[in-house]
């Protein structure tokens, strides 16, 4: 009988709780409806020198060309530390096998693998290899603030004297052809170091095993590396991929008693330690200014600056949100590019930072990549011939947020705090190397964005009062508002 009447009960609690009415289904309520609104606005652009930037990266240069735009030289000389594996051991020292002088190593070499040239890869140049020095006014420090204009002579000895030097070409003719298409082989340049220089190294580890606990105590007791400066010849600039020093020696083994075997120490210059860039150029004023376009010109060059209309995209929306910014910067093909020779031809930049102007030397010296907010990152669409930014939005809302709490904060009106601050709506497009990975979830994230220090340069439709570079501004508003 009870359960009869629960039954009777859920029966009718469900006829009351229906009804045939089903206007308001999955409607939201009148003062929550989304209308949209769009405008364009006009943005300004000029040149903006840029020859000083941070040097400290993975990225190395080496050589000296002439420039096609300035018709100046631009000079590279670089600067690298090797890295050690903590605790790194070498074979007992009775288990070394030396020449009839005693001597512990064989030899030892620095290779300087090439990922790419600028220039005649046939071309003889000469490049000589000077020791960092160990003296703690002279060295080399983590916290030492790199530039592409830093002196790097400040950290090598006056009485110092080059290890060695060689003449060389980008493609290593020794090889043979066979050998150069070998898909295990990468061009590189091969400087044999005095032998003395190699045992040495392992006499350091003998005597103090310690010094190779990390490569802080093997920089500063062992080896703290090389200085590596283009002395002879024109025409070849050489992006080094890696430059590993490498010590050969010979060792027996307890589990093959008969056998001598040839062992190898490398050392590599990786992103644990210092590697950095010193670049001379000149007469790049003279490539800036022209009424038709801005410049993008690396390894320090040119940039080009932004003016963002923030106050006209808030003039009459002030309660809207803003859903979308977005604008293409176009490319100028340069008159004479389909006649340039390919070695010495300047690329184009491949990928471009947007970045407030206010944090421009800050987001390089802090290694920080782009966070959609106060930095963005593009790349170069060859299909269209331009660079596009889909949506600045976070970035426009910010620095109106900023404005407005900046003026309640000090008590300015609008024209006291923007005369305070200038540059506060400027931005700076800057030529990038970015390097990224992808995590579990298949996203793509930023591990790096660094100067591109390679030899790059275009050209870009300038934004002026007569030609403006448009941008497409896209409003939300809630109805009623």
């Amino acid at each position: 009988m009870k359960q009869k009447v629960f039954l009777i009960l859920i029966i009718a609690l469900l006829i009351v709780g229906c009804t045939e009415d089903t206007g308001q289904v999955g409607v939201y309520p009148q003062q929550d409806a989304v209308s949209t609104s769009s405008e364009s606005f006009d943005i300004l652009s000029n040149d903006l020198l840029n020859t000083v930037v941070p040097a400290n990266s993975t990225a190395c240069y080496l050589g000296k060309v002439i420039d096609p735009e300035t018709d100046e030289a631009i000079t590279a000389t670089f600067a690298a530390q090797f890295h050690s594996f903590e605790n790194y051991t070498f074979p007992n020292r009775e288990d070394i096998v030396t020449d009839d002088d005693g001597h512990l190593c064989d030899s030892i070499e620095i290779r300087l693998f090439i990922k790419s040239t600028f220039g005649d890869k046939n071309n003889p140049m000469k490049v000589e290899v000077w020791p960092l020095s160990k003296n703690e006014d002279n060295l080399l420090k983590e916290s030492e603030k790199l530039y592409t204009d830093t002196d790097l002579w400040q950290f090598v000895d006056d009485d110092a004297e080059p290890v060695t030097s060689k003449v060389f070409t980008a493609t290593d003719y020794i090889m043979s052809d066979g050998q150069r298409a070998s898909v295990n082989y990468s061009d590189n340049v091969r400087l044999v170091l005095p032998r003395k220089m190699g045992e040495d190294i392992m006499q350091a580890y003998y005597d103090n095993p310690g010094s190779f606990r990390d490569s802080y105590s093997f920089i500063r007791t062992v080896c703290p590396g090389f200085l590596f400066c283009t002395v002879g010849g024109i025409g070849t600039m050489l992006n080094l991929e890696a430059c590993t020093m490498n010590i050969n020696y010979r060792f027996r083994s307890a589990a093959f008693p008969d056998s001598i075997i040839s062992g190898l120490c490398r050392f590599a210059a990786t992103p644990e330690v210092i590697q950095s860039t010193h670049f001379e150029s000149s007469n790049l004023a003279s490539l800036i200014g022209n009424d038709g376009y801005t410049m993008l010109k690396t390894p320090a060059g040119i940039c080009t600056e932004l003016i963002l209309p923030i106050d006209d995209i808030y003039r009459g929306h002030e309660n809207d949100s803003i859903s979308r910014a977005a604008f293409t910067l176009t490319r100028i093909n340069n008159q004479d590019e389909d006649a340039q020779d390919d070695d010495y031809a300047l690329g184009i930049p491949q990928n471009l930072l947007l970045v407030r102007k206010q944090n421009l030397t800050s987001f390089f010296e802090k290694r920080q990549v782009s966070d959609s907010q106060q930095s963005f990152t593009t790349s170069f669409q060859a299909t269209y011939n331009c660079y596009t930014f889909n949506n600045i939005s976070r970035l426009i809302s910010y620095c109106q947020h900023e404005k407005t709490a900046g003026m309640k904060a000090q008590n300015m009106t609008e024209a006291e705090w923007e005369a305070a601050n200038p540059e506060w709506n400027h931005v700076v497009l800057v030529p990038v190397d970015v390097s990224s990975t992808t995590d579990g979830y298949g996203y793509t994230l930023q591990v790096s964005v660094n100067h591109d220090l390679s030899l790059c340069s275009t050209k870009l439709v300038r934004g002026t009062a007569a030609n403006p570079i448009k941008m497409q501004v896209i409003y939300s508003r809630f109805a009623g508002q």
